[in-house]
């Protein structure tokens, strides 16, 4: 029986990024398989290849790391398991087998890598990232070894195999981000494309007022015509219903509706009214008529759908209790007081934030655990995933992370507009991520380049 999930959960305990510091999204663009199926390590390697020679062998030496052919043969067996799951086909069977090798011996050159050049860690961040697994996945730890038996595996190779992954995650942040250039064209460009798609997406609904003019009137006739709209303004700015006035005075084939054109996708719609109601809020009129060859137009805005181009963020003001953890105090009892303090809290004993105060450990214990205004990208991921799963003023059930154990409370939210300055940078991290992942390609292969491999044929 295999673990659901845990493969890819792996992947996302990396401790990427710390609380409040900018959020770098490590792509992943390898996949250490933390656990086979135990039909996967019964299978001896080559049994799926009836040209493959049975039993285990070195298949490659890479650095100072071994490649098997046991590896192999389970990474290839996780590989059928995770595509039948997920209702994926696979390559042929050459290929597959091939893609899988040449896997390993990237990560072998990476993780060798990664010790030579210092990267390191340490007790605490493992037993963290062990705990998030265990978490994510709604196992205490006791039943997280039970798994990995039930699985074929232990706790030793779980925790050496995680410390690779965190290795590798680490490694990556640090070389691969640097690589990358984003130029201001490029953001420019990617600036325009987004706006061209709001634009192309947004639908209005727009009231208007019209007083036609006729083709050739003069200037005496097109004086009282302009008169006339401005009398109409004047009157909705006394405060007079809109549809009011335009059944009285319009001159459209609207009037009956009160001037409604009903809600169209803004390509449909003539420029001068996409123009006209740019930049109004729902509900406004146009401060003054807006002339075209029909005659004067008076614009009142009904409703606007879509056509956001990621100008605004949700902020969240959020707080929390944190308490970190260490052999003195598991993840477990850590979680277990932090329960105790919310019961507290539900139950009107105690506030969240004199809990904080009095428990918390980190900065924001003077505050009552206040950590102000977040944006989207500020918290680790799990810190973050629990806070947006809350409504106003909801509390979390506990939350590991690679800085302890959180208790989290959600105070409020609010929409900001974002600054041309925020929009750049937006603009220049969504450009960098697309950038990532072939950054890396470049960047493992000038590893792999460098590095000693010795690829060795079965025993005969």
């Amino acid at each position: 029986m295999t673990l659901p999930g845990l493969t890819g959960l792996l992947r996302h305990a990396a401790p990427r990024i710390p609380l409040r510091a900018p959020r770098t999204m490590v792509a992943v663009g390898i996949v250490v398989a933390l656990l086979s199926s135990g039909a996967a390590l019964a299978q001896p390697a080559g049994a799926s290849d009836g040209n493959a020679v049975t039993g285990d062998f070195i298949a490659a030496v890479v650095n100072q790391e071994l490649v098997t052919a046991g590896e192999v043969e389970r990474r290839v067996a996780m590989a059928r398991t995770n595509a039948a799951r997920a209702g994926m086909r696979l390559p042929p069977e050459a290929e597959l087998r091939k893609r899988v090798f040449d896997g390993l011996i990237e990560e072998r050159v990476i993780i060798t890598v990664a010790r030579e050049s210092g990267v390191r860690i340490d007790e605490a961040e493992l037993d963290r990232a062990v705990q998030s697994v265990a978490s994510q996945n709604r196992l205490t730890m006791p039943q997280l070894h039970e798994r990995l038996r039930a699985d074929g595996s232990d706790m030793n190779r779980f925790r050496a195999q995680l410390r690779d992954q965190l290795l590798i995650e680490k490694l990556r942040e640090r070389e691969v981000y640097p690589r990358i250039r984003v130029s201001d064209e490029e953001i420019e460009r990617h600036l325009a494309e987004q706006r061209a798609a709001a634009a192309a997406e947004m639908q209005l609904n727009i009231s208007q007022i019209l007083i036609t003019v006729g083709e050739g009137a003069g200037e005496p006739e097109v004086a009282a015509r302009r008169a006339r709209a401005e009398a109409a303004l004047a009157r909705l700015k006394a405060g007079e219903p809109f549809d009011r006035v335009a059944r009285e005075v319009s001159e459209d084939g609207n009037r009956e509706r009160g001037g409604e054109v009903g809600l169209r996708p803004a390509v449909r719609l003539p420029d001068l009214f996409v123009e006209g109601v740019k930049g109004m809020k729902v509900g406004e009129v146009s401060a003054a008529p807006v002339r075209s060859a029909a005659g004067f137009h008076l614009l009142k805005l009904l409703e606007r759908r879509g056509g956001e181009t990621g100008s605004t963020i949700t902020q969240t003001r959020v707080r929390h209790v944190l308490l970190r953890t260490s052999p003195q105090l598991t993840p477990e009892v850590a979680a277990q007081r932090l329960g105790e303090y919310r019961a507290a809290i539900e139950g009107g004993r105690s506030t969240f934030e004199d809990v904080a105060r009095q428990f918390s450990e980190d900065g924001s214990a003077a505050a009552g655990g206040d950590l102000g205004w977040t944006t989207p990208g500020a918290m680790v991921p799990e810190f973050e995933q629990a806070m947006n799963a809350l409504p106003p003023g909801g509390i979390s059930a506990p939350v590991p992370s690679r800085f302890g154990v959180h208790l989290i409370q959600v105070v409020a939210r609010r929409e900001v507009a974002l600054e041309p300055r925020q929009l750049r940078e937006q603009a220049r991290n969504v450009i960098r991520e697309q950038k990532f992942e072939q950054t890396y390609v470049d960047w493992a292969k000038e590893l792999r380049a460098r590095a000693y491999i010795e690829l060795r044929d079965p025993p005969q």
